[in-house]
């Protein structure tokens, strides 16, 4: 990786690629985002892009591509079945991952939908470091569910743990004893525990938990779609895997599992998904579910061009000066925020900031969802679209009971150079004056609340006149500036 060290009292990320197509932004006046808001139901998936200034709402599919990327997409070959587009992705595959079998679909749901329909049954059991909103979904809908074991250090909001996503061992050897062998469906460990502020887990803990599979002979999966950022915290935080390259490191950990499976909208900034398998029988058990949910087996609902461009950025991804551009900019914003006294996830992990809501707004209980409140508020603030990853991203028990979440988040994605830093300033510039005026924001309740992934487009209103409070606020501080 390219070391640069400023003469400068400033040290900021220094971006290893230049900008040659850019986008027009839009930053509406704040009467406008608080009537888009309220559109919206206070739900930042519903607002219409052309009303958001910096949408941080994910890093899924929004990625910037390459120009390599771009100039792969015009070789696409458009065949229905045996394209040589398949031919070069999976081929790629092969090269990075080491698996032997491959099947294409149109994003990483769609992996877990056939993972879930093959390997999930009623009574059966999947332990993991961390939950994902559809994972679960997909496993409880086939009659599974989850046991989350990450280890203690992986909730603590504020901490110098290098790798909070790791699974906790002795747990994993607890819920084998607790549920036998036979009822565990698989072992899934998630690259960057999406939930929980992109923690990453190291390859000594996913040796570890391979070597308790191997005891008890159970299928160990990998969701590699936040790889690209793991696989950056691994070489600069693990003492042992500090002279491997990222090549090297990808392949230690492929070998380590059965099967990797990934959404492209993130690993390898295009837009599909795919599994990687070493089990011929396992690949024939899976394959047939492709061309009834996704398409043939040589695209899986993906186009074509965009399967090209996939194959460019994965190998993209095993160059370091490529991948550690998300996290430098996290790592930057977070210690930006740090300073102000903001409430964040620390240390800094990949996919995005995350504000911590239950510190931030701690007079809103958790029944008025914080983090969504936080989030609706971010919005009004500045036109940022954040994303609430908290209690309003679990879903109720059958008898309609709320789950809280372990955490309050909003997420603050950074898609992979797709920002610049005077956004990232502004962003932080932002969240310092709605956290000097954080009492002024109110909870959320539900007006239509879905009955699965109500997070995705359920509707709530505010709690009290908060918003207009909020209004009035900034319209004081900030007169006419946007």
């Amino acid at each position: 990786m390219a070391k640069v060290k400023f003469y400068g009292a400033e040290s900021v990320p220094l971006e290893m690629h230049k900008v040659r197509i850019v986008q027009k932004l839009n930053l509406p006046p704040i009467e406008r985002r608080l009537a888009a808001v309220a559109e919206a139901g206070n739900n930042t998936f519903l607002l219409k892009n052309a009303d958001v200034f910096m949408d941080m709402l994910t890093d899924s599919g929004v990625n910037a591509m390459s120009d390599q990327q771009q100039a792969a997409m015009m070789i696409a070959d458009d065949s229905y079945a045996g394209s040589a587009t398949y031919t070069r992705l999976e081929n790629k595959l092969q090269d990075i991952f080491g698996m032997q079998y491959f099947l294409p679909t149109h994003q990483g749901r769609a992996c877990e939908n056939i993972l879930g329909q093959v390997l999930v049954s009623q009574g059966s059991v999947v332990p993991m470091n961390y939950h994902f909103t559809t994972t679960k979904a997909h496993i409880v809908l086939n009659g599974g569910s989850v046991e989350e074991i990450v280890t203690d250090a992986g909730l603590e909001v504020v901490s110098v743990n290098p790798f909070k996503g790791n699974m906790d061992i002795a747990k994993l050897q607890d819920v084998v004893a607790r549920y036998g062998a036979p009822r565990i469906a698989f072992v899934r460990m998630e690259a960057g525990t999406n939930l929980i502020g992109g923690q990453p887990f190291s390859l000594e803990n996913l040796a570890d938990v391979r070597k308790v599979c191997d005891q008890h002979g159970l299928m160990l999966i990998m969701d590699a779609s936040l790889l690209a950022d793991n696989l950056h915290f691994i070489k600069e935080r693990e003492a042992a895997c500090k002279a491997m390259s990222i090549r090297e490191i990808t392949r230690r950990m492929a070998d380590l599992c059965d099967v990797i499976y990934f959404s492209a909208r993130k690993l390898g900034c295009a837009r599909g998904g795919g599994m990687c398998m070493k089990s011929e029988d396992l690949y024939r058990k899976m394959r047939g579910l492709v061309p009834l949910y996704e398409g043939f087996l040589t695209y899986g609902g993906m186009s074509v061009r965009e399967m090209e461009a996939l194959t460019v950025g994965l190998e993209e991804t095993m160059d370091e000066d490529v991948i550690n551009q998300g996290p430098q900019f996290i790592g930057y914003m977070v210690d930006e925020l740090v300073k102000r006294g903001i409430p964040v996830i620390t240390p800094a992990g990949g996919l995005g900031c995350h504000i911590n809501a239950k510190a931030f707004v701690d007079h809103i209980p958790q029944s008025q969802y914080p983090a969504g409140a936080l989030a609706s508020a971010l919005y009004i603030a500045s036109g940022i679209r954040g994303m609430e990853r908290g209690t309003l991203s679990e879903q109720r028990e059958p008898d309609g009971t709320e789950i809280f979440a372990n955490m309050e988040l909003v997420r603050l994605a950074l898609p992979r150079r797709v920002f610049t830093l005077s956004q990232v300033k502004f962003a932080v510039d932002r969240l310092e004056w709605l956290y000097a005026n954080r009492k002024l924001i109110g909870g959320l309740s539900f007006v239509e609340e879905p009955e699965i992934l109500r997070f995705f487009y359920g509707r709530l209103d505010p709690v009290s006149n908060w918003q207009n409070e909020l209004v009035a606020q900034f319209k004081k501080d900030f007169g006419d500036s946007l």
